[in-house]
Parts: C-alpha cells; structure tokens; sequence
C-alpha cells in the first residue's frame, strides 16, 4: 500500500450517498461559515503569560506539579524533578529538542555518571522499547501543544517517540515550552488541520494527557494514579 494513498474511496462514497438516497457529491462541496462560534470566543485575546496564569490554576484542579524555569535553568529544574519523584530509572523520546534546550549533558553524562539509568527511545531496539517504559520511574517529554483551559499537554507520537513513554512509567514529567500554550482544544484542532491542509503526514497517534492517571467512575470519588502516572509535572520554560 502506498504511504499516504486511500483506496476504494469512490466506492465507500457511493455507498454511503445511496444509504442516503442521493448521488455521489464529489465538488463543490464547501464548509459551512456558522453564524455562531463560541469556541473561537473562550480566552480569546489573551496575552501567552495570561494563558500562563489559567494554565497555572488548571493544574491545581488536575493535581499536577507547575513549574516554571527558564532555559537556562531547565537542567537543573528537571534533575530536581525528576529527585522529587524517586529517581530512575528514566525513558526519553529520541528528540532533538533536549539538545536544544541544553539537556544533553544531563541524559548522556551527569545521570549516568550518577548511576540514574536512562534509556533513550530507538525504533531499532522494537518491544525493548516498551520494557523499559514499563519499568521506568519517570518518563520525559515535550509538549508539543498545549491547552490552558483544560492543563493538556498534546504530544505528537512518531518513530523515535512511541506513547508507551507517557503512560507506562510510574511518574510523568511534560516540558512545556511557553510558545506551546493556546487556549484551548479549538486551536490544537485548528494547527493540526492546518498541517492537513499543507500536505504534512501527521502521526497517527496524537495523545492529549491531562495530568495524572485518574479515574471518577465509582460515586464520583476521585482517585489519582489508577492506570497510568500516579504523578505528574508540567515545567514551562518560560523564554522559549
């Protein structure tokens, strides 16, 4: 199969077009401009340090750990996260983002020198991968969108970064870098779509992690860490 083809469209779209008991509209189709769009309307005109603000007191209602640091002050915030949560061992996706940010010293020298064991992502390595999420204590990584109403981190899955690292591991640590933060799930939809529009391959597994695992089922009681993270943090780094 081609990457990035679709087959037997015409077919599916005629079928469904005569369970409708019409034909087939392949043009002239276009997308209806609503008279109403109150999605657009929440947090709308909000500076990002006022999305900072209602991300902030998102995360108390969500029980996560807020952090905010700058770039150059991020290595030494994550390591002292990731002590607050028990040490290694520790999962990262293969991303070229924790060279940017000026983490590698800390993933390749500083950890191991210390005997924290550290296992970064390689598609090479297959179900090795998701052992080590398994018996990691904490998975990293960054935010790739993320919602102030709700305290979302939105996470691209890919090759390098496959999702076991966000909900196998005990804790759960999201870098967010402050240009990620928009208001709410409207904008993610909207970047996304946009992507579409350009002709980006996206990935196939987008993950929208708000805070820890918790679960709401039994009388409304909330339990937190049921299945997933039974912790999690979220570091904004607040110039970048």
């Amino acid at each position: 199969m081609t990457r990035g083809a679709i087959h037997n469209r015409d077919a599916f779209l005629e079928h469904i077009a005569h369970r409708l008991g019409r034909a087939p509209r392949l043009s002239g189709v276009s997308r209806p401009q609503w008279s109403n769009q109150p999605q657009w309307k929440v947090l709308a005109g909000y500076s990002q340090d006022d999305l900072l603000a209602v991300l902030r007191e998102q995360c108390k209602l969500i029980h996560t750990d807020y952090i905010e640091t700058t770039n150059a002050g991020l290595a030494g915030v994550l390591k002292q996260q990731v002590t607050a949560y028990g040490g290694g061992p520790v999962i990262v996706p293969d991303d070229p983002r924790f060279a940017e940010y000026g983490l590698s010293a800390l993933l390749r020298d500083e950890w191991p020198a210390e005997r924290t064991a550290i296992h970064i992502w390689n598609p090479a390595l297959g179900r090795q991968n998701i052992d080590a999420a398994e018996q990691a204590n904490v998975g990293i990584a960054f935010s790739d969108i993320t919602l102030a109403e709700s305290g979302t981190v939105v996470l691209f899955s890919r090759n390098e970064q496959g999702r076991a690292i966000h909900f196998l591991p005990k804790t759960y640590i999201a870098i967010v870098p402050k240009s990620t933060v928009v208001p709410r799930m409207t904008q993610a939809a909207a970047i996304i779509h946009e992507q579409i529009e350009k002709g980006v391959l996206i990935p196939s597994c987008i993950n929208f992690i708000t805070g820890p695992s918790n679960s709401a089922d039994i009388e409304m009681n909330l339990v937190v860490g049921v299945h997933g993270p039974m912790k999690a943090a979220y570091i904004i780094v607040t110039d970048r």
